[in-house]
Parts: structure tokens; sequence; C-alpha cells
């Protein structure tokens, strides 16, 4: 991969639409406290909610697919309607990739005593210095004083004596055949003491809420006293593989394919932060669809296949059956066109992914990966280009987007990106967002960084 290049226009959401980390933090706080507030109104972008069973569109109605980039819009402001996730506290090896919900506060200073910097001698006054025949260690109970003119040998992390001055490193002193320590600099008070107190003082804020937990802020949480931190909790996900030709080991054979989404999507899932709870093979079954969407307590609900308007494609009369609110029906973006994102409930949402498997990862990152982000109340990636080392060409009307390798300051589209086709993006490390009519040769266009190739927090296939 290679240094990230400008800022992307174009297609780059607009800074209202980015998702709000305060906002999202409100509302896991508000969850935390049992309000029983009524949800605010939907967005105006989206539709309104239809009573049981009614269509959401007449049969005269022209369906009309929404641009991508407002696709992207509607699926990071979905989630922020009626969401109330209330903060979990968790232990702080699993809360990597996680989000704080409220700040994190020294509970004692750091360091919390005098510390020595560095292997050497802790002196007290002008030398030469008397040196003690007990040492300091780190972990030790503290020393006794020490009196003008003494020294101590002393290690890296130790507690200094009370009344040292300073600390000589062991490269800058010499002890005499008289046992007496010399140096062989000039020693400043306090050089190599590291005093209580110098990084932070018990009841500082160390970081705020929204912050992302790193393996950093993990450090920090544990020098600073915390055994547990408070986190927004990763979303829960249900993950539902529909097709009746689909095999779940083997080869190909008689009509049927080898499944390559259940195996993916749960690794990338968890790539973006979610949990998944469940990964149900339901076939081409009406009745199981429904039964799942109905039972499932998910915060997001995903499906594979069945959002077109085929003899066994169930997704679309079952939202209406149940009700549900479409939100985006269709996406005008080449592979994935006939993905969907409805809102079942105020806090469930359901993310109707094509049944071929790049289309799918196209809905994903579309629909899923906003969503997903402001439930876990990420900030939205930075937007940046690059330009393209090879022409590609365009859809008409659609957004394309193409699986892409980044070499020095260009991105190299691969071949192999047809709907059904996952040679391509498993060598890549970023879709390029290819505008209407194509991109020429050395043109500047938006990259969607892969999770992994991301160096993101949080890649996690187990």
């Amino acid at each position: 991969m290679s240094a990230r290049g400008v800022h992307a226009g174009g297609h780059a959401q607009d800074a209202e639409d980015l998702l709000d980390v305060e906002e999202v933090l409100a509302l896991v706080n508000e969850g935390s406290s049992g309000s029983g507030d009524p949800a605010v109104p939907p967005p105006s972008a989206s539709p309104s909610r239809a009573p049981q069973g009614t269509p959401r569109k007449s049969d005269t109605d022209q369906h009309k697919a929404t641009p991508w980039p407002e696709a992207r819009a509607i699926a990071g402001r979905a989630a922020r309607t009626g969401s109330r996730r209330a903060p979990v506290s968790v232990a702080l090896d699993s809360a990597l990739g996680l989000v704080l919900a409220a700040p994190l506060v020294a509970l004692s200073d750091l360091p919390s005593f005098d510390t020595s910097a560095m292997d050497g001698w802790a002196v007290a006054g002008p030398g030469p210095w008397a040196v003690r025949e007990d040492g300091v260690l780190a972990g030790h109970t503290q020393s006794a004083p020490l009196s003008d003119g003494e020294a101590v040998r002393i290690a890296t992390g130790a507690r200094v004596p009370a009344d040292a001055t300073a600390v000589i490193r062991s490269e800058q002193g010499r002890t005499d055949d008289k046992g007496r320590l010399h140096a062989s600099r000039d020693v400043g008070h306090g050089q190599d003491i590291r005093p209580r107190g110098q990084e932070c003082r018990s009841g500082d804020h160390l970081l705020p809420g929204g912050t992302l937990v790193t393996p950093a802020v993990l450090g920090l949480a544990a020098a600073a006293g915390y055994d547990t931190v408070t986190v927004v909790p990763r979303p829960r996900v249900e993950v539902l593989i529909l097709g009746d030709e689909l095999l779940t080991e083997g080869l190909p054979r008689d009509g049927f394919i080898r499944d390559a989404l259940g195996p993916m999507l749960p690794s990338w899932l968890r790539a973006l932060g979610a949990e998944v709870t469940a990964v149900r093979r339901l076939g081409d079954d009406a009745k199981a669809l429904h039964k799942a969407i109905t039972g499932s307590t998910a915060d997001l609900i995903v499906t594979t296949g069945g959002t077109a308007s085929g003899p066994v494609d169930h997704v679309h009369p079952t939202l209406r059956r149940i009700g549900a609110e479409l939100l985006v029906d269709g996406v005008k973006v080449r592979p994935g066109h006939p993905m969907l994102l409805a809102r079942i409930k105020d806090d469930q949402h359901l993310v109707g992914l094509p049944g071929n498997p790049l289309a799918a990862i196209s809905g994903l990152l579309t629909l899923a990966e906003p969503l997903l982000r402001t439930l876990s109340a990420h900030p939205a990636p930075e937007p940046y280009a690059l330009p393209l080392q090879d022409a590609v060409h365009g859809h008409p009307y659609d957004t394309r987007l193409i699986p892409a390798v980044l070499r020095g300051d260009s991105a190299v589209p691969l071949h192999y990106n047809g709907p059904a086709m996952l040679r391509g993006i498993a060598a890549a490390d970023a879709l390029a967002v290819v505008p209407p009519d194509g991109a020429r040769q050395g043109q500047q266009v938006e990259l969607i960084d892969l999770p992994w190739a991301a160096a993101g927090i949080g890649v996690c296939f187990t």
C-alpha cells in the first residue's frame, strides 16, 4: 500500500451526512438511563412507514434506484433514529476497536511515585558520594532515605529514595578504590528522575468519550489503573443465507454452486466492528425467512440473495408483509444494483445484499458499513483519492466499484471484477469509485479501503 492521496470530491459525503460521534454517544447514554422517550421521526430523505402489509409503491410507480453517494449517506443516518443502546463495561482485553462511551479519567497520579528513568545511582547532594551496599530494584518496597553525600544503586522504574536529588546513569559514573562514586559530567538537580504526577494527576481527563480504543489507549488505561472501560457495544448482526442452489462443501455440481458468502460475510462483518450472533441457511423459503426476520433480536439483519423480483426472491414480499420501511430500494451502482436497506423496528435494520459475491461486497460497503459505523460511534473515514494507473470503462448512468491495488501514488484497477467474481477483490487493497461514463488514465478517483488493507483497529477474522 501507499501513502494516502488528496481528499476526494464528487462522491464524498457532505459534512452534514458524516457521523456525529457526540450525537451517537448521546443516544447510547440515553439508553443507559432507561429513557422511554419516543423516537425522533425518521429523516426526511426516508419514505414514511406504511401500514401493515401495504406496498411501498403503487403498481404504476416507476422504480428509481438511489444514487450511490446518497445511499451511503442514508445508511449512515439510519441508525441515529430511535437507537437506544446502553454502554457496556468490558475488560481491557476485549475493548480493542470499540469506542469509549465515557471519558477516561486518571485513577491515580502517573507516575504514582518518583521513579528512576535510568539504571545507575540515586544520589543526594553534591559528590563524590559514598555508595551504600544495598540497591533499589523496581517492584520493591521503598528504601531508606539518602543523606547528603550518599548514593545507592538503582534500576530503571524503581522508586527513588526520599531526599535523592538526582540519578546518575551507569555510563556517567565511576567508583574509586575507596568505593566513592564520581560523576563524569555535571549533575543537574532532578536529572533522570520522573517525578510523581509528571504525566497526569488523579482526576485528570486523559481521553474524551468517543475515542477509538487502540492498543495505545489500552496501555494508557491500564497505566491509569483501569481493569475495565465503558464503551459503545458492538452492533449485533445476524446473517441469513438464502438460495436453494448453494453447497457448503465439495465441488460445484449438477446446477449447484459453492456458497462463497457464508464463509466470507461473518469475517467481513467482524472486520467492520460487528458481533455476528448467528449465520442461518434458509434456502428459498418464504416462511423460514419471515420467521427468521420477525424472531431476530439483532441490531442488523443481513440477507444474501432474493432482493430482485424473481419467483423465489422473497425479501421484498416479506418486508411488505411485516410493514418494514424501505429506506433504500436499489442503488445506482455496479455491481450490486438490487441491494436494499429497510427499517424493521426503530432499533433494528435489514440490509439485503445481492446473491453474487462481488455484488454482495458492494452492498456491504455501500449500506452495511455506514450503518455499522454509526451504531459503533466510529467516525467516518477521511475520504481520499488517487490517480488511476489505467483507464476504466464506466456504466452510462451508475457508479462502478472496481477492485484496485495501491502502488506508490496511484491505484491499479484489477481484472476479474464481474458481479460473481472474487478473484479481483481477493487481491485488492481498496475499491475504486468510478463515476458514470468511466475514468481516464491518471484521473483522480475516490478509494474505499478494505478493512484489512486500511490497517484499521478491530480487524479480526476469528
